[in-house]
């Protein structure tokens, strides 16, 4: 097992989504639900909208959502989750990592922050590809760009949904629930040693 795709948001970095949503509507997840649409998240993901759309759709009454405040507290929320930094930096010469996401455009901002290239070989998301994950067309998709075989990759999300459609396209899977738990399973497939390694000290403090 020498290729991994790493989910991003719950799986590399923490996910400041819904506090961003909080913050710019004022309203908690029961009513929002109430009151959003809710095809317009997945469309932005996919591509199919932009940004402004996404604002102009975001609310089934047609109320724009205040951007500003959302970004202001997405961009204050992202954090690799505890122990992921070291890690990656454990494995980036022991396989071949990717990121595969359902994210928006808003992944090229991010990878230019945290220096993604530094660590993957490549970035995918719902928004290149066109598809979000389960779909299996998602999976196929990557696997057709990489032209990595199925059976040589192991997919890693922290949604169990995610991890079954990547087998059901042929991948191996990982339900992450931590890096201690990840850690034990790349150990058994040969990947990292027993104890973690000492981080690297060559990326600016923000990327570690």
């Amino acid at each position: 097992m020498r290729h991994l795709f790493f989910d991003l948001m719950g799986t590399v970095l923490t996910d400041p989504y819904r506090e961003a949503l909080e913050a710019a509507t004022g309203l908690g997840p029961e009513d929002l639900d109430d009151r959003r649409d809710p095809s317009a998240w997945p469309a932005f993901e996919r591509g199919a909208i932009d940004e402004d759309a996404f604002a102009e759709r975001f609310f089934l009454d047609g109320t724009r959502l205040d951007l500003a405040t959302f970004h202001r507290v997405r961009r204050a929320g992202y954090r690799y989750l505890p122990g992921m930094r070291d890690l990656l930096d454990e494995l980036v010469d022991a396989a071949t990592l990717h990121i595969a996401s359902n994210y928006p455009v808003w992944i090229d901002e991010l990878r230019l922050r945290f220096d993604f290239d530094a660590r993957f070989a490549a970035v995918w998301a719902s928004c290149h590809l066109g598809v979000r994950k389960p779909e299996l067309a998602f999976y196929d998709g990557l696997l057709t760009h990489t032209g990595i075989p199925a059976h040589e990759g192991l997919f890693i999300d922290d949604r169990e949904v995610n991890c079954v459609a990547a087998e059901r396209a042929g991948l191996s899977a990982h339900l992450f629930t931590g890096v201690d738990d990840l850690r034990r399973r790349l150990r058994v497939e040969g990947l990292v040693a027993r104890e973690p390694c000492v981080a690297r000290a060559t990326l600016p403090r923000e990327q570690r």
